[in-house]
């Protein structure tokens, strides 16, 4: 992981909810908040009864929230738990074949485990046995630890009668259960709103407990509303099976999110990872044979990076519905597995697409799991083939190439902050690009412009916003860019790759060799259906911004220090910029404008640019040339250089030839004040 540092939000332990005590008469019921009274007998928490039957106005005090009991040893015969009992889970409780255990809404088993005994800790329901846990989203079952350390216990084992690829009466590896069989419709019960926290103990190097595994568990049992968190290993393991699930919660589990192995086929619909602490793992492994389990609806969040799916030898899923962010590697096949082993909406899993796409499942269903830890940091890699917004609340690293490909578009809302994470050696091949068919929307405003920056905050950092469109260019259709090998150009000199507004761009400029480097903004065979204002270029160790042929117009650009020049076009730009102010204050810069190639004639109208370094001011090569209102320049030592000697008439000022010996120093055309949303002043 590169050394950046992370603003996420602290874990707060999961409320356990105390029973208080109190008394009332059953003569005179107060509705409660819902507008119910309480009835006392219905088995039902209503009206204002702070237990079930129990409490508030009318009712009889609540049973004391502190009696305990031992849960230890097996049974063969059905159990029903007492949520009004708080159950000490000491070392292993096995359900035998034949046998349930009942586990009502609210109640709590804690895992009282001493150092040496975690993995004698666990609750197991054996082959043949069932489990009936009756959850709600406002009393969930908890299952978590004294110690409240992550790897304290075994979590949940079940066992069923599925087939597995380890085959029939296998020996787990955790201990020495039996699982497996032939009956891929087997029950083993229902599980309804389940905490599971903590678990995850290890064996050895090679085998963990996880929060809730599930051995050849069959298509019979049903499991819903259930979350899995802070376990040391997976949150949920399938060892073969053919098991569903539906809407699981799992966050900061240290080894993997959700794995499975020997063949599950199962379906897991509506899964939350969310990944917040350094030391995971992945979102999901899935090793061995390739049983095609289906994933729909999968969002995973990290805000440490990190792989979200990897496939080892021959596995594979059919995904729907997924929604990666802040992963550094969004696929990996660790055996080189066939990528068409995991289709994702119809199509092969494709390793360079980020799959950053708007969340398929909503966090807020899983209220009832009360935590409080929250994604404030997000990694941008790879690349996007749908269309995605980015959140203003999320802080977001740029970590290498990502590029919006044909017919996604990015909106990046106002207040948004994207810094580019870079490390010696990244960076040429770190940088934002939009490739031609695609769009951006950044939709800054003058109190909340959109930036983008770098980590170190050192000129040449990162290789800044790349846009790629399809208009007319002297490089010809389809042309190779200098940076990336990107291809850019055609002929639709209206072409519309998006829209600028209130956007800031610092410290970029990455050299790739003497002859070739990135800009702030660089503009390639952009059309005039795109709309760019309010943009501000600063500290580039190249360009400001670069047009590379194109028709696209400019209104209101601040270019302030950047080291080669302000702004520069070539290619035959033949757009309009409106309103540019240029700043130079420091040594090494080259000009506020360089034009080279063929000429396009493009417009400036309002340009002031100043220094208090002396330099060039505008610099014209070859037969380049351009159409110039409103000019003011401000202590420079050169104002016009026609380094290859070009005609004069190419460049017309105000209405006339330029001329060389006009030092063109009058009032500035542009107010400064103008960008006080970049200078502050």
């Amino acid at each position: 992981m590169k050394s950046r540092k992370f603003l996420a939000m602290g874990l707060v332990s999961l409320a356990m909810g105390l029973i208080v005590s109190c008394s009332g008469d059953d003569n005179s019921p107060d509705p409660g908040p819902d507008g119910a009274a309480p009835t006392c007998t219905d088995g039902i928490k209503n009206g204002d009864e702070e237990g079930v039957d129990c409490g508030g106005s009318a009712c009889t005090a609540c049973p004391d929230s502190t009696t305990t009991e031992n849960l230890e040893g097996s049974t063969t015969e059905d159990v029903t738990l007492d949520s009004n009992i708080t159950y000490a889970l000491k070392g292993n409780y096995s359900v035998e074949s034949g046998a349930t255990l009942t586990i009502p809404a609210g109640t709590k088993i804690i895992a009282d485990v001493e150092e040496g005994q975690n993995t004698s800790t666990y609750i197991v329901i054996q082959k043949g046995a069932k489990i009936d846990i009756q959850g709600t989203a406002s009393n969930p079952v908890t299952m978590t630890s004294a110690n409240e350390e992550p790897g304290d216990w075994g979590g949940l084992v079940i066992l069923g009668d599925a087939p597995t690829t380890a085959g029939v009466d296998a020996v787990a590896e955790v201990g020495q259960l039996t699982y497996g069989g032939s009956n891929g419709s087997d029950d083993s019960g229902s599980i309804n709103y389940l905490i599971i926290n903590y678990a995850g103990a290890s064996i050895n190097p090679e085998s963990q407990f996880n929060g809730l595994t599930l051995y050849a568990v069959g298509s019979g049992t049903t499991i819903q509303n259930v979350a899995l968190l802070n376990g040391t290993d997976d949150g949920v393991e399938f060892f073969g099976g053919t098991v569903n699930a539906t809407n699981l919660y799992l966050e900061n589990n240290q080894d993997d999110a959700i794995d499975w192995t020997e063949g599950w086929n199962g379906t897991l619909t509506n899964a939350y990872v969310l990944h917040s602490i350094e030391g995971f793992s992945t979102a999901v492994e899935a090793d061995g044979e390739n049983g095609n389990p289906t994933l729909e609806n999968l969002t995973a969040v990290s805000s440490t990076g990190g792989t979200a799916l990897q496939f080892k030898i021959e596995s594979g899923a059919t995904i729907t519905g997924l929604s990666l962010a802040g992963y550094e590697t969004s696929f990996d096949f660790r055996d080189d597995g066939a990528f068409s082993n995991v289709q994702i909406d119809g199509a092969d899993a494709d390793p360079s697409n980020a799959y950053l796409a708007p969340a398929t499942v909503d966090v807020a269903s899983f209220d009832w799991v009360n935590s409080t830890t929250e994604v404030t940091t997000s990694v941008l890699e790879g690349n996007i083939t749908s269309d995605l917004t980015l959140d203003a609340d999320v802080s977001y690293f740029l970590s290498g190439n990502f590029s919006v490909e044909e017919g996604a578009t990015l909106t990046i809302p106002a207040g948004t902050v994207i810094t580019a994470d870079v490390e010696e050696g990244e960076e040429t091949s770190t940088y934002i690009v939009i490739q031609k068919g695609a769009q951006i929307d950044i939709q800054g405003t003058a109190a909340n412009p959109v930036v983008m920056t770098s980590i170190n905050q050192e000129p040449g950092d990162w290789g800044g916003l790349v846009i790629l469109g399809d208009a007319t260019t002297t490089a010809g259709i389809n042309a190779i860019a200098e940076v990336g090998q990107l291809t850019y150009g055609g002929s639709d000199d209206t072409d519309n790759s998006g829209t600028i507004d209130y956007l800031i761009i610092n410290y970029a400029g990455a050299s790739i060799n003497p002859e070739s480097q990135f800009n702030g903004l660089t503009l390639y065979a952009v059309g005039s259906g795109t709309t760019i204002t309010n943009v501000a270029l600063l500290n580039g160790t190249d360009d400001g911004v670069e047009f590379f042929g194109g028709t696209v117009n400019a209104t209101n650009m601040y270019l302030e220090n950047n080291e080669d020049d302000a702004i520069d076009w070539t290619e035959g730009w033949s757009g309009t910029l409106t309103n540019a102010y240029v700043s130079h204050t420091i040594q090494g810069f080259s000009t506020a404008v360089e034009a080279d190639g063929e000429n396009g004639n493009p417009t400036l109208t309002n340009l002031t640019a100043v220094s208090s370094t002396g330099g060039t001011a505008l610099q014209f090569k070859i037969e380049s040339g351009a159409t110039i209102t409103g000019l003011s320049l401000s202590g420079y030592e050169t104002a016009l250089d026609f380094r290859d000697d070009g005609a004069l008439s190419n460049v017309q000022i105000e209405g006339v030839d330029s001329d060389p010996t006009q030092s063109y120093e009058v009032e500035a055309t542009v107010d400064v004040s103008t960008f006080s949303w970049v200078t502050g002043n």
